[in-house]
């Protein structure tokens, strides 16, 4: 027992000593840590509580930061769900509106259409009732028109007081000579009448010529028949008057389409025509078609 409180009396007097190893000669690399002597129990847990404090308020801000973030998010989502509905609420009401449209578009086109076949079934019903009629008058007319074209036929003569040269002077020939210049107008008609007017294109530094004044005959600027300013490209001479007289195409061509129903009744009358009656009949009607062209103001362009 002696010797067991000694040496635990020896070991309480003599205490451990308690120091740090350090290097002799540190390294470049190596840091030098601080010395740690015998500290209290503050003393070492002082910095741990301060980094634990750190990384807790780090980790706090990193929560909040989530948890805004993902507020924000949820926010912005619930506005783009809110206005993906209205957009599709707008899709929803235009494309009704659309299918609206499209119905009303085809009821109409339908509708146009229905009308459309309706006037045009009316109009060809009025046209069929008029060409029916128009062929009525027409064959009236033609009718007595032949009559009268083949009672004159039977003993063909160029004297006017017959119906069916009557009708021709009234309704054609004297419409188509009929000029301004009342006088020379009918020198014309005689002229044709007798075959005896002559109708020359004009030289191109021709001169009045005869006894006429230059001013009733025209020029190659001015017509002596309708006293117009007019490019005179023929001039007539009536007889072997010597007199010629500048006419313009619409004049030459009155006159001409006279002069080719003359020669062909002429031509009737010599026996010179051997065609059925009818055919004769209608080359005279169109002849009057000629006149009747020509008294309106349609010539052909080389006139």
């Amino acid at each position: 027992m002696l010797r067991g409180q000694v040496s635990v009396e020896e070991e309480s007097q003599n205490p451990p000593a308690v120091g740090h190893w350090k290097p002799l000669m540190p390294s470049k690399g190596d840091r030098e840590e601080p010395e740690s002597g015998c500290q209290d129990a503050g003393g070492v847990h002082e910095p741990q509580s301060t980094e634990q404090l750190n990384v807790s308020r780090l980790r706090s801000s990193s929560v909040e930061i989530r948890e805004k973030g993902s507020e924000f998010l949820r926010d912005e989502l619930h506005k783009a769900q809110k206005e993906l509905k209205l957009k599709d609420k707008e899709c929803e009401r235009l494309s009704k509106v659309r299918e609206q449209l499209e119905q009303e578009l085809e009821e109409l086109t339908a509708s146009l259409f229905e009308e459309a076949h309706k006037m045009v079934r009316e109009a060809n019903t009025k046209q069929a009732a008029a060409e029916k009629q128009l062929r009525e008058a027409r064959g009236k007319v033609d009718s007595i028109l032949f009559a009268e074209f083949q009672a004159w036929k039977e003993s063909p003569t160029l004297d006017k007081s017959c119906s069916f040269l009557d009708r021709i002077y009234r309704e054609d020939v004297g419409p188509c000579l009929d000029f301004t210049k009342q006088e020379l107008s009918e020198l014309v008609r005689v002229a044709v009448e007798q075959n005896t007017l002559t109708i020359e294109p004009v030289a191109s530094q021709t001169v009045p010529v005869g006894k006429v004044a230059a001013e009733e005959c025209g020029g190659p600027k001015k017509c002596a028949l309708s006293g117009l300013p007019r490019t005179c490209k023929h001039r007539i001479m009536l007889g072997d008057s010597g007199n010629y007289y500048y006419i313009s195409p619409s004049c030459r061509a009155r006159i001409t389409a006279v002069c080719n129903f003359f020669t062909y009744i002429r031509y009737i009358q010599q026996g010179l025509v051997r065609q059925d009656v009818e055919l004769m009949f209608w080359e005279v009607m169109r002849l009057r078609r000629e006149m009747s062209l020509a008294k309106l103001g349609f010539y052909p362009s080389e006139m």
